[in-house]
């Protein structure tokens, strides 16, 4: 099951070290099957309030989403942004690509009547 990580990165001016972070980042996400499906598009608030951009890593698994965020070569990077980027970053597991959320909800349904 794919996992994913998931910033939420507030805006800041651009700097030299941010600029080389994004330079550097796409090969310490190739050995681990990490991919780019968000990064900083275009964000429409629906609800709430969303200060900043979103990135979206796509990984095999949470094993290797780990992995990679725990990696010598990510740890060198990392530095590199979150001394000039605040933010929240979070790895979390996808969905079976049969999830069904009316399913869901009845489990819930289930587990709460006990």
């Amino acid at each position: 099951m794919s996992a994913y990580a998931l910033a939420h990165l507030r805006r800041a001016p651009v700097h030299d070290e941010v600029l080389e972070y994004l330079e550097r980042i796409d090969a310490t996400l190739a050995p681990f099957g990490g991919r780019f499906l968000v990064h900083g598009g275009t964000v429409e608030v629906l609800e709430g309030d969303w200060p900043g951009d979103v990135v979206i890593l796509e990984f095999p698994d949470l094993a290797t989403a780990r992995a990679w965020y725990g990696s010598p070569a990510y740890q060198e990077i990392k530095p590199l942004r979150t001394r000039h980027l605040a933010g929240d970053v979070i790895l979390v597991d996808g969905v079976e690509p049969a999830h069904d959320s009316s399913r869901m909800a009845a489990r819930l349904r289930r587990n709460t009547a006990r």
